[in-house]
């Protein structure tokens, strides 16, 4: 609050938001900053009047407090905002005093929280969209796997700014063999190299990137279809510094995050994230890649610009050994992809939907066990039973009286009034509180959507439980039972084999897959867009940052799916959210006898921290659903 009285408050035009910015010294001493949820309102969006700052004051209060747990034991070293207009010009009041400050916190505080709701911003509209009622199988079209470029981008902080010195790429085939020398083939722009002909390192900076996005478009043109290329460390500023540059001097090339729009003429390029965590799959590179050899080093802090030209060899060498060890990462990822299931990763997005299609190709049996994809309201109920045995099959029905019907009758997700007994120590049904955010274990009565099975569990435990609505499922044997039966036999054969890596993949493919039917509708956009899109944005309710990349040129942030009306209802594909909440309600039922018990110190998921150890029938490395002994602690905090 205290920075937006001395700088936001005093210059605010327009409509407003701000968002806030913390950077902390996290347990094991390394930095981090990252902005806190969406941007916060200032002003209201029908006539820009100021929203009182107790609202705000409690919308920040309610932002800093969901992280508190979670970095509980850190330390903030910087909080900053970054305010938001809809209009340029800046009102130009004066900067308050200490004085009138301290009064202003003052009066705030004294006041409490208030009502955190702004009042409603300006909608944005999307089109009504189309969708299956079910998950259909998954035929794929390709008969062979595709090229892929890998590359590599090395920066030296120059004028306060990341500028590029040095880009180098590689076209992987498939069937190519790469080993240590394939250092040949990489392709390498060096800034320094035009030293003679360009007197500005921005302009040599500039030209190393307008080499590369030739090369890359010549390779296209020369494979006649589409690439796709993996950028070693893409996620940071090195793909900020691409994309800039594309804007900035490729102007008939766009830019995109939607399929759809791939038709276009010209050069499309599409921006993706998450597709694998490669950082473990590259720590583990002497069992999938032996033959390439070890990730090498730099020392960052002694390169400078004057030295760039005679440390070129040692910088290039290294660059070329971190491209060469992401093309044998993912060339052998394709290769064991496609021989286990005839699937190109090259073709997916993230790990989630390669496990996904997996199992529609696989396992999937779309006559005989179809999976209904919830409509708004059913996603919206069912997902409030949702917190992170038999499956919840057919298409559900909606009961909007169950009171006086048997629970042990009914299957699905069911509204119910329950009271907590107060002879339990450990409650076992949790509750989010919507303001909050929070996920706590009630001990009195409270009204909470459940999985039917965990409420009959509650049941047995003592609690009370009274049905009041719900949506009915047909009570179905478990589809994924082939699928992860297969993929975890697959797995314990590359443990055999001391194949880590495919072993990693294995159990990254069995532990995604649920989640992925349950993933959030409500989910973050990026886009590139001029000022007129970005004010019609920033008036959106779930704005969440923007930055400009360059004139009448924004990158924009924002949540969809967030609109109550039912036209703005635009699903995730293949989501179905009453397999996830089910799988978890069972989890939660299989580890409560655990996490009751009076030595358990500490729960995550799938594992406990006991004072006493296990029976050994419980115990097995190799025995699906059985406990693996970790580790025995000699001392810990709790």
């Amino acid at each position: 609050m205290d920075l937006l009285i001395q700088f936001a408050y005093p210059v605010i035009s327009g409509y407003a938001k701000f968002t806030i910015c913390l950077t902390m010294k996290i347990a094991y001493g390394a930095d981090i900053s990252f902005t806190l949820g969406f941007a916060i309102p200032l002003t209201y969006g029908d006539n820009n009047d100021l929203i009182p700052g107790g609202v705000v004051y409690s919308h920040i209060f309610t932002q800093i407090k969901r992280y508190m747990e979670k970095y509980n034991g850190s330390s903030i070293i910087r909080v900053a905002i970054k305010v938001y207009m809809s209009e340029n010009k800046m009102m130009g009041k004066a900067v308050p005093s200490k004085d009138e400050i301290y009064i202003s916190l003052s009066a705030i505080i004294n006041i409490g929280l208030s009502d955190t709701d702004p009042g409603k911003a300006k909608q944005i509209k999307n089109s009504k969209r189309n969708y299956s009622n079910h998950i259909t199988a998954y035929s794929p079209s390709r008969t062979e796997m595709k090229p892929f470029i890998v590359a590599d981008t090395q920066t030296i902080y120059h004028n306060n700014i990341h500028k590029p010195y040095a880009i180098g790429l590689l076209l992987v085939r498939p069937g190519s063999i790469l080993d240590n020398e394939t250092h040949i083939m990489i392709e390498t722009y060096f800034s320094e190299d035009d030293s003679i002909i360009m007197d500005s390192f921005e302009e040599r900076s500039a030209k190393v990137l307008y080499d590369l996005v030739t090369r890359i478009n010549t390779l296209v043109k020369q494979e006649q279809t589409p690439l796709t290329i993996y950028f070693h460390n893409f996620s940071r500023f090195d793909g900020i510094l691409l994309l800039k540059h594309l804007i900035l001097h490729h102007k008939n090339y766009t830019q995109t995050n939607d399929e759809e729009q791939s038709s276009l003429r010209g050069c499309s390029i599409f921006w993706y994230e998450d597709f694998i965590p490669l950082q473990r799959l590259i720590e583990s590179t002497s069992s999938l890649c032996p033959e390439l050899g070890t990730k090498g080093s730099i020392p960052y802090d002694e390169i400078t610009l004057e030295n760039l030209p005679e440390m070129k060899t040692r910088l290039i060498d290294y660059m070329k050994q971190d491209i060469l060890l992401l093309g044998g990462i993912m060339k052998n990822a394709q290769e064991n992809y496609w021989m286990q299931f005839q699937i190109d990763i090259e073709s997916k997005i993230t790990i989630s939907s390669l496990s996904l299609n997996i199992f529609r190709m696989k396992f999937y049996d779309d006559q005989n066990w179809p999976i209904h994809i919830p409509n708004k309201n059913e996603d919206s109920f069912i997902r409030r039973a949702y917190y992170e045995f038999p499956m919840p099959g057919g298409v559900p029905k909606w009961e909007s009286d169950l009171e006086g019907q048997d629970l042990e009758n009914l299957f699905g997700f069911i509204e119910a009034y329950v009271i907590c007994p107060k002879t339990i120590n450990k409650r076992f049904l949790p509750y989010r509180d919507n303001k909050t955010n929070t996920l706590i274990f009630p001990t009195s009565e409270f009204i909470g959507v459940y999985y039917s099975e965990e409420l009959k569990y509650a049941r047995r435990l003592g609690y009370t439980v009274i049905p009041i609505s719900g949506y009915l499922f047909e009570k179905k044997e478990s589809p994924f039972k082939d699928f992860v039966l297969t993929l975890y036999n697959n797995r314990l054969l590359a443990k055999k084999t001391g194949n880590e890596s495919l072993s990693f993949i294995y159990k990254i493919l069995m532990n995604t897959l649920y989640g992925r039917f349950g993933i959030n509708p409500k989910s973050t956009k990026t886009i590139i867009c001029d000022n007129k899109k970005y004010i019609d944005l920033l008036m959106n309710t779930d704005f969440i940052y923007a930055d400009e990349i360059c004139e009448n040129q924004f990158i924009v942030a924002y949540h969809t799916n967030t609109e109550s009306g039912g036209d703005q209802w635009d699903p995730p594909k293949n989501a179905a959210i009453q397999l996830a909440a089910a799988i978890t309600a069972n989890a939660r039922i299989y580890m409560y006898p655990f996490i009751s018990r009076e030595d358990c110190y500490y729960t995550d998921t799938d594992s406990v921290i006991l004072g006493k150890p296990l029976p050994n029938d419980m115990i097995s490395t190799n025995t699906l659903g059985m406990f693996k002994l970790e580790d025995q602690i000699v001392k810990g905090y709790f």
